[in-house]
């Protein structure tokens, strides 16, 4: 029985997610894919709680050990009641963000030790990791831009620049280590040019789901 394929999407705020997902979402199911899309944190009743928790702007005191712990175990609940199961029903599951932005917003963006994180990572996931990942690679500068008149930022996108800096390096280095998983796309270009990019690598890897 062929697995389904699983699929995250990463970027820093303001590089065009939401439109990529839309077209991912559209081209697969186009295709006869199943798909279910998700997001992290969140995609559960209880990780949606959660979300609510980590990215309320008014928690400014939140200690970067709590933040970890709370996506950590926002994780472990989308793992095992979203991802595991659609991926075993062979349904390609869409996740709005996940291990990648751990890595980069905790590793890089707090200085949190990426030993630590791997550890905890390793116990939410149960191996649970994506067959491709899409970064869309934007400056950190211009994503914030393109992000003012939308309503006013939750706490982790009113951090300082300097913050979505060290994320957007670490994005850069997390592709760096992970050539065959993290597929880089220029995000800065038209909406379609971005998109027949993304495609391109959604199709290449529809030749690769692993068989189980």
């Amino acid at each position: 029985m062929k697995r389904g394929l699983f699929v995250t999407v990463e970027g820093t705020d303001g590089c065009g997610k939401t439109t990529q997902i839309r077209n991912i979402i559209d081209h697969l199911s186009s295709l006869g894919c199943r798909v279910v899309l998700t997001r992290e944190p969140g995609g559960t009743r209880i990780s949606e709680n959660i979300r609510s928790i980590i990215l309320d702007p008014t928690f400014t005191e939140m200690h970067s050990i709590t933040e970890l712990m709370l996506y950590s175990a926002a994780r472990a609940q989308l793992v095992e009641q979203v991802i595991k199961p659609s991926i075993a029903k062979s349904e390609t599951v869409i996740c709005d963000r996940y291990i990648d932005s751990f890595y980069a917003y905790q590793g890089y963006g707090r200085g949190l030790d990426m030993d630590m994180l791997k550890k905890i990572t390793s116990l939410a996931i149960d191996d649970m990791i994506p067959d491709i990942t899409i970064f869309l690679d934007l400056d950190p500068e211009i994503g914030l831009r393109r992000r003012m008149n939308a309503a006013n930022g939750d706490r982790i996108e009113n951090e300082q620049i300097e913050f979505h800096r060290r994320v957007y390096d670490g994005y850069k280095q997390l592709a760096r280590e992970n050539p065959d998983r993290i597929k880089i796309i220029d995000a800065s270009r038209s909406v379609e040019e971005v998109w027949q990019d993304v495609r391109r690598q959604l199709d290449m890897a529809l030749g690769f789901v692993r068989e189980i």
